[in-house]
């Protein structure tokens, strides 16, 4: 850009300081190839964060007549699918229908989301229902399950065991 300045010509031209564009040169360079690095980085191997499901599948495929003969029977008995508890809507990431109107197989959908196929003991199904002294985990609505050995627990685990990835 040419400025009039009196009778002179002088040209006036924005510039950094040179210290300044070879640091964000040097950031820049530096950031495209961190990023390069990250992108390819793990992409030839397998995860070790995410091992391979024993059985090679990735969907855990639980038996729903079990279910219903031996695991929703658990949850009336229990109170569970009472209105004042699951059966009155979700209640955490947890919901079932009620105890007074049962649809099995939406109590069935929702208790497959509360499985850990890989670590049945670990399933949120099993780890909020049984007292923490035993190894659950904190829960609104009180300790189903006062030990692993109480014998809805043990349906429960069963039932989870038997499934398998396909």
């Amino acid at each position: 850009m040419t400025k009039r300045h009196g009778d002179m010509n002088t040209r006036t031209t924005a510039y950094a300081p040179q210290w300044k564009i070879r640091a964000v040169a040097a950031i820049t360079v530096a950031g495209i190839a961190g990023l390069a690095l990250a992108a390819g980085h793990g992409c030839d191997r397998p995860s070790t964060t995410s091992p391979e499901p024993p059985g090679g599948g990735t969907t855990y495929v639980l038996d729903f007549a079990v279910f219903e003969s031996q695991v929703d029977p658990v949850f009336t008995a229990r109170g569970c699918d009472d209105l004042s508890c699951h059966g009155g809507g979700i209640r955490g990431t947890f919901e079932l229908s009620p105890f007074d109107d049962k649809d099995v197989a939406f109590d069935f959908a929702q208790s497959r989301l509360q499985v850990n196929g890989a670590d049945p003991a670990a399933s949120p199904l099993l780890v909020k229902p049984l007292a923490e002294g035993a190894g659950g985990a904190a829960h609104g609505g009180g300790n189903a399950f006062s030990s692993t050995d109480d014998p809805d627990y043990q349906a429960l685990l069963a039932w989870i065991e038997a499934g398998e990835y396909r």
